[in-house]
Parts: C-alpha cells; sequence; structure tokens
C-alpha cells in the first residue's frame, strides 16, 4: 500500500494539459505524478526532464526502456520495471527480448552494442556504482560519447524514479501490472510493495 495517497485527478484541474499528455502517450496517468503533483512545479519540470531525454538524441529509441529496466532491475524497483516492459512494448520490442532482458549478457536476442550499454545501466545502479573504465572502453567500440551521456540521463532518470517509487511505495495500474505479469512470468516476477 502506497505510504502517500495519490491526488485524485479532478483535485488538481490545472495540470490536466500534462494529464492528457501521459493519457496520449502511455494510455494512463502513472500514480508516481499524482503524488508528485502536490508541489506542481516540481512535476512540470520533471515531465519536461523526461520529454528530453526520451525524445532527444541519436540513441535508438527502443533501446531507452530496455537501459531502464535494467537500471530498475538492479536497484529492485518493480514500479518502474513494469512502466518500462509496456514503454519497450510501444517502442517496438518484441515481447520475447523484453522477457529476456534479465538474461542479456547471453541471451542471442541482443548485440554487442546493447550488450555493453545495459552493462552500464546495470552496474551504474548498483550501490557502491560498479562502473569502470572498462564499461567505457566496450562502450566506445559502438557508441559516441553523445550517445553515452543520453544512456546516463536515462539511468540518472530512473535513478530518481526507482528511489522515488520504491520508498514512496507506489501503486502499481492495473496495465503495467497485467504485462509486466504475463512477461516476466517465467522470472518469478512479483509486485513486491507496489500493490
Amino acid at each position: 500500500m502506497a505510504h502517500m495517497n495519490p491526488l485524485r485527478r479532478g483535485e488538481i484541474p490545472e495540470l490536466e494539459d500534462l494529464f492528457a499528455h501521459y493519457d496520449t502517450t502511455l494510455g494512463f496517468v502513472p500514480n508516481s505524478l499524482f503524488t508528485m503533483a502536490r508541489r506542481p512545479e516540481i512535476l512540470r519540470a520533471f515531465s519536461e526532464l523526461i520529454t528530453q531525454i526520451w525524445n532527444t538524441g541519436s540513441l535508438p529509441k527502443p533501446l531507452k526502456p530496455l537501459l531502464a529496466i535494467v537500471s530498475s532491475s538492479a536497484a529492485g524497483c518493480r514500479y518502474c520495471q513494469a512502466h518500462e516492459a509496456v514503454d519497450a512494448s510501444e517502442r517496438g520490442v518484441g515481447a520475447d527480448k523484453i522477457a529476456a532482458i534479465w538474461h542479456f549478457e547471453t541471451s542471442p536476442l541482443f548485440d554487442d552494442a546493447e550488450r555493453a550499454a545495459l552493462r552500464l545501466a546495470r552496474d551504474a545502479s548498483v550501490l557502491p556504482n560498479g562502473v569502470g573504465d572498462r564499461h567505457f572502453a566496450e562502450l566506445r567500440e559502438h557508441w559516441d560519447d553523445g550517445q553515452i551521456v543520453e544512456m546516463m540521463a536515462v539511468i540518472g532518470l530512473f535513478g530518481f524514479l526507482n528511489r522515488w517509487n520504491d520508498t514512496m511505495a507506489t501503486d502499481l495500474e492495473d496495465d503495467p501490472l497485467g504485462f509486466a505479469s504475463a512477461t516476466y512470468a517465467d522470472e518469478d516476477w512479483d509486485l513486491g510493495k507496489h500493490g
């Protein structure tokens, strides 16, 4: 159960434009945003940051949610894992590849460039941080410095989101819960504190 009840949409009509954006892009508004809406200025700035990270740069768009899943997995945030599984699907990543994300090191569904990026996401998301020179040497075999900055922006964004949602014990919405439960069924994925 959530540690803080999210506001109801009707209580904050001044944010309707922002919520309508999420209706269009996700099909629902995440509960985390309804909680963050207690400080609208923070929510608006956060939403702009997400938009910039997700929609700019030259990193392949399908890779971004995969980075987020791995980062969230390393941090243990089930809420973000579920959301990003849906996002990956919406960005054209096949269900088999999303389900194999836990095995990116050995699965033939991932290439060496993806593995280097996902390794960075995993190792940057643990405490203490596990990233070293080897990571950057591997990354630079496949990616330019601007793309590496984009990767770190996704990983950093999910550092914030993982802390937010796990600390708040944000209740997971039905759509991402159903998708993640079905997609990760072979991995004994469970809802954890998010329901």
